[in-house]
């Protein structure tokens, strides 16, 4: 061996070694190996990865001998698993900040139904129905502990998210990714949809004055243990790790707090308790601390909410919270005072008490109102815009691309104000050598990117400039100036057509994402996204917000497209309209869907005909929420597109449902009965479930009043409401085979579910057809043999008298719901 070798060899046998990471099975093995793991300074794994990887072990799915995929077994394996993963979390105290920072709703949620169901909740129980002071102080805080994670969950999901940066693109992952994201979204529309009742567990938790008590180690030990030896310990008051009342009470307030504040965006009204239960848990932590042994509550954070409930509920009684700048502000917003919100502005740049992202907020508020049409906002715009850049010079942030947009046709009005803001920005007497070389920086490179000299000279001749820059440097600058070459502007060329618009210079990529997020106009999409692939070809920007989403029969199609450049914009031009078109903005989606529709005409068919098919779906939309709701008939052309698009045998295109759904309500809505009776192809009714539900309406329709005729077409349409309406009851056995629950579900024989005939009928306001199906649901109610009082309806004579086969149907509540959304619309 050489010299160097032997040294080399030395070197590497005096490293010290790593130790091995400890496998989850493991600890499967040795019974006392996790409480020794998670007592070191730094386990490796730590415990959070602990828990993802005992409850995945847990959740496997397991294949027959017939080799089809079978649920998780309920062995020994998968309950010591599951139960591993929960003294984790004992560990760990419950903290519901460490756990939702590290795992993903998924985990979680099966983690804390873990929890419920080892605290011997029944499974199927509400909540909000169960009497918490009744429980043993473990099961009453388990299900505390759900619904708060609920609620948080909730009022997280709500907050935008900035994408993580794709790599490479991988198949297996990005459908791990996919089926994450799935079911995240399906959890959380189970949460939203119990956000009631969990506030309500809440709103009970607060009346409770009593201690409680979380799991731990050993007591889920305990609860492991066969039930003999176990001695009812566990239910015991002094059975795990004590909560007290104050620090339960303060934890839910904090949390109620933040979900009433979350739904004061759509009633006002509920800031009042928001700001009750914020203020609340104020008083709890002036009395008890921020820390406890269970959790800790983001000072920071509630002040911040404090400060927005006192602004948003501003009382007359609270004249210090007025003199607040929030106050200020969103009253001059409110009351459209905006000469006084640009003077706000204007003194903070020197006290700097407002944030950034709070000073950025507005100015995006009044961008928003000024988009709307309100063309007086455009110097406001530009005031606030001013004040924001100049307090981001003096705190070394980059300059906004909003401010550069709004410059680039630069007036002597506006070089004056850009100039009194930087003179009423810095005390030139007090302020440091940093901020005033930051200013002089700024008004240097102001001057240098403007063409007219006369604009240039109001700058260097300015007392600030002087007093900034020496007398050589200001002269250096203008002999720059001048001997300076005239330069083509190209923005304000004319634009003839889409593919013309030239690309502006290059500038910093985040500030061209931001624009880009918030732009709607087509051409300066383009024009960014032109611009973002000169700086980099590796970025896929239609994936830079998670808002942006395309239904996936389209999305498929669309990331087919080769080019980077034309997949990135027919992605955010079509994701953009379906946005405007949800939120009612008909107008910015008509120019985005038919810069879309232009794009995509040149190079695929099957493109195409789906914008032709979103803009038809566009059209009805604006003509339902604009003339026709005056009672106006639509064009003859648009009926013709209606049925055109019925009719449409085009193979391989994409087709979304709720295209044919809204067809169909639309030809209802306008009594179009003829058409749907006689002339629609066979085969489209034998296909398309709401053809064939608009079908029977409208034939049942069309045959009232007479009673004789019409009973004919109303036994089909009776028969198919009924199949739509019916139940199976499926039995579920415990372990020990005795049948412990019967669940009710939906048919899967008619011809849709229950909640999309729910939503079809939402869409209808013809008054017959609303009074006919009314009616078959009153008929529906009546003949149910557990009804002691019948109810009248209009021409309920025309419904067989019986339910075919002895269906079993949906509950009575569930008929009078179906009913009263019926009236409703006849209202």
């Amino acid at each position: 061996m050489s010299a160097e070798a032997a040294d080399r060899e030395a070197a590497t046998s005096s490293r010290p070694c790593t130790p091995p990471q400890t496998s989850w099975f493991e600890f499967l093995l040795e019974e006392a190996l996790l409480e020794q793991h998670l007592q070191k300074p730094s386990p490796d794994p730590p415990p959070v990865q602990l828990i993802v990887q005992f409850l995945e072990q847990a959740s496997k799915p397991s294949v027959n001998e017939q080799n089809q995929v079978q649920p998780p077994p309920d062995n020994k394996r998968n309950r010591i698993l599951k139960l591993l993963a929960l003294k984790v979390a004992a560990h760990l105290k419950w903290d519901l900040d460490v756990l939702e920072k590290s795992l993903s709703v998924p985990v979680l949620n099966m983690l804390l139904n873990e929890l419920l169901c080892i605290s011997k909740v029944p499974p199927g129980t509400k909540h909000v129905d169960v009497d918490l002071s009744s429980l043993p102080p473990t099961t009453a805080m388990a299900i505390l502990l759900y619904n708060r994670w609920a609620i948080r969950t909730i009022v997280q999901s709500s907050f935008p998210v900035k994408q993580v940066k794709p790599g490479p693109p991988q198949l297996n992952v990005m459908s791990q990714v996919q089926q994450e994201k799935e079911l995240t979204d399906n959890i959380l529309k189970v949460l939203k949809e119990q956000a009631a009742d969990s506030i309500l567990v809440l709103e009970g938790a607060l009346k409770l004055n009593k201690d409680l008590y979380v799991h731990t180690i050993r007591t889920l030990d305990l609860l492991a243990m066969e039930p003999g030896m176990v001695n009812g310990e566990t239910e015991s008051s002094t059975a795990g790790l004590k909560i007290s009342a104050e620090e339960i009470q303060c934890q839910v307030c904090y949390d109620l707090g933040a979900i009433y504040f979350q739904q004061g965006s759509t009633n006002a009204a509920v800031h009042e308790n928001a700001k009750e239960k914020f203020f609340k848990t104020k008083e709890l932590i002036a009395k008890n601390g921020s820390s406890s042994l269970h959790f800790t509550i983001d000072e920071e954070r509630l002040a911040g909410y404090c400060q927005a409930c006192g602004v948003l509920t501003s009382s007359s009684d609270d004249a210090s919270q007025q003199a607040t700048p929030y106050s200020q502000i969103h009253s001059c917003m409110k009351s459209g005072n905006y000469q006084d919100l640009v003077k706000i502005f204007l003194e903070d740049n020197l006290t700097l008490s407002l944030p950034v992202q709070f000073r950025q907020s507005v100015l995006r508020e009044l961008f928003q109102k000024a988009q709307q049409g309100n063309d007086a906002l455009d110097e406001v715009c530009f005031k606030v815009c001013v004040c924001n850049t100049v307090c981001d010079v003096l705190q070394g942030r980059t300059i906004d691309i909003q401010f550069c947009q709004l410059f680039l046709k630069p007036s002597k009005e506006k070089i004056d104000f850009l100039l009194e803001v930087c003179s009423r920005s810095i005390n030139l007497e007090n302020a440091s050598e940093a901020l005033k070389r930051k200013m002089a920086a700024f008004l240097k490179n102001l001057c240098l990117g403007l063409e007219d000299l006369q604009l240039v000279f109001m700058i260097s001749s300015h007392e600030l400039f002087i007093k900034l820059l020496k007398d050589d440097e200001r002269k250096l600058l203008v002999d720059q100036m001048r001997k300076r070459s005239p330069r083509i502007n190209l923005c304000t060329k004319p634009v003839t057509s889409f593919y013309d618009i030239p690309a502006s210079a290059s500038v910093n990529i985040g500030q061209l994402e931001h624009q880009l997020i918030l732009s709607v106009d087509p051409w300066r999409i383009r024009q960014i996204l032109i611009e973002l692939h000169g700086m980099t070809s590796e970025r896929q920007f239609w994936t830079i917000s998670n808002k942006w989403e395309v239904p996936n029969v389209y999305g498929n199609v669309i990331l087919g497209i080769k080019d980077n450049l034309t997949r990135d914009l027919v992605y955010i031009l079509m994701a953009k309209g379906l946005h405007c078109c949800a939120i009612k903005d008909f107008v910015h989606a008509k120019q985005l869907f038919a810069a879309c529709l232009e794009l995509v005409t040149e190079f695929s068919p099957k493109l195409r005909q789906v914008m032709l098919n979103e803009m038809l779906l566009l059209d009805i939309y604006t003509h339902e929420a604009g003339a026709g709701v005056s009672g106006e008939r639509p064009p003859s052309d648009l009926i013709s597109r209606v049925r055109g698009y019925l009719e449409m045998r085009v193979p391989d295109i994409p087709l979304r449902q709720v295209i044919a759904e809204e067809c169909v309500a639309f030809l209802l809505n306008w009594r179009e009965n003829e058409y749907l009776t006689m002339q629609v192809p066979l085969p489209l009714v034998q296909t398309n479930p709401y053809v064939k539900l608009g079908q029977l309406l409208a034939a049942t329709c069309k045959e009232l009043p007479g009673p004789k005729e019409s009973r004919r077409t109303a036994k089909d349409l009776w028969e198919v409401v009924v199949q739509i309406c019916s139940v199976s009851n499926q039995h579920k056995r415990g372990n020990d085979g005795r049948v412990s629950l019967i669940k009710h579900r939906e048919s899967t024989l008619g011809i849709m579910y229950r909640s999309e005939l729910l939503s079809f009928i939402k869409k209808l306001r013809e008054p017959l057809v609303l009074t006919t199906i009314l009616s078959l649901f009153v008929k529906l109610h009546n003949v149910r043999e557990d009804i002691v009082n019948d109810i009248a309806a209009e021409h309920i004579s025309i419904w067989p008298s019986s339910i075919p086969n002895n269906k079993s149907v949906f509950s009575s509540p569930s008929l009078l719901s179906t009913g009263r959304s019926c009236m409703l619309r006849l209202l």
